[in-house]
């Protein structure tokens, strides 16, 4: 027989990875590890903007060490502004946890910072959602014929609007960045929770996350 815990748990391998049951993990990796996946999900059950958090786990799962899985409610094929700021102060999350709880900050954020970078980039350069900028883009893609696929981005502006352009795209995660640190600072006992809750159970769905949230007299998804 197959039951709704053999799907989920096959939707979550092909989602979020293969289980890696035989890594062993130190004791102080498992609380970074919790604090920083605790980040991420405690900013996704407070904004509104943002997918709502399906699932978080400090199980390690292909090359993650945790995961915290976003499910979005509907199909999108549009993204608004808010959305992706609001995205990005997921991604920021765990890195501001682990700066605020621990009081220093590990290469376990290498990968949200990269996702960042890259959404804050396409913001200015692609899809005109810089203040600076305005309704503009920069770079031209050529597409190579035989491979049917983008092949490269041409540069077509100069070397000072490309310094002007890494300033705005540092401005953009800057923010991100300063946004989720207040909102987890006014938060912290709701971080710790999550956190410890992580620790002793290692996967928390949304129900349970939310069921923290709720006990600490917080509202859902309304920032």
């Amino acid at each position: 027989s197959v039951s709704n815990v053999d799907l989920e748990e096959a939707k979550d391998k092909v989602m979020m990875g293969t289980e890696r049951k035989s890594m062993l993990l130190s004791e102080n990796d498992k609380q970074i590890t919790a604090i920083h996946e605790a980040g991420h999900a405690l900013i996704g059950v407070l904004l509104k903007d943002a997918d709502p958090v399906h699932k978080v786990s400090i199980i390690p799962r292909g090359r993650a060490l945790g995961v915290t899985h976003m499910l979005p409610e509907a199909d999108k094929y549009n993204y608004t502004k808010k959305y992706i700021n609001a995205q990005l102060q997921v991604m920021m999350g765990g890195r501001v946890a682990e700066e605020l709880v621990n009081d220093d900050i590990t290469t376990g954020a290498s990968n949200d910072i990269e996702r960042a970078t890259d959404m804050a980039r396409r913001m200015v350069c692609e899809w005109g959602m810089s203040d600076e900028f305005g309704v503009a883009t920069f770079g031209s893609k050529s597409n190579e014929v035989f491979l049917g696929r983008d092949f490269g981005t041409t540069k077509n502006y100069s070397e000072a609007t490309a310094q002007k352009i890494d300033q705005e795209v540092q401005k953009i995660i800057g923010t991100a960045y300063e946004n989720a640190k207040t909102l987890l600072k006014e938060n912290s006992d709701t971080l710790k929770i999550i956190a410890d809750a992580l620790l002793e159970k290692e996967s928390l769905d949304r129900e349970q996350l939310e069921k923290i949230v709720i006990d600490k007299g917080l509202e859902l998804r309304t920032k």
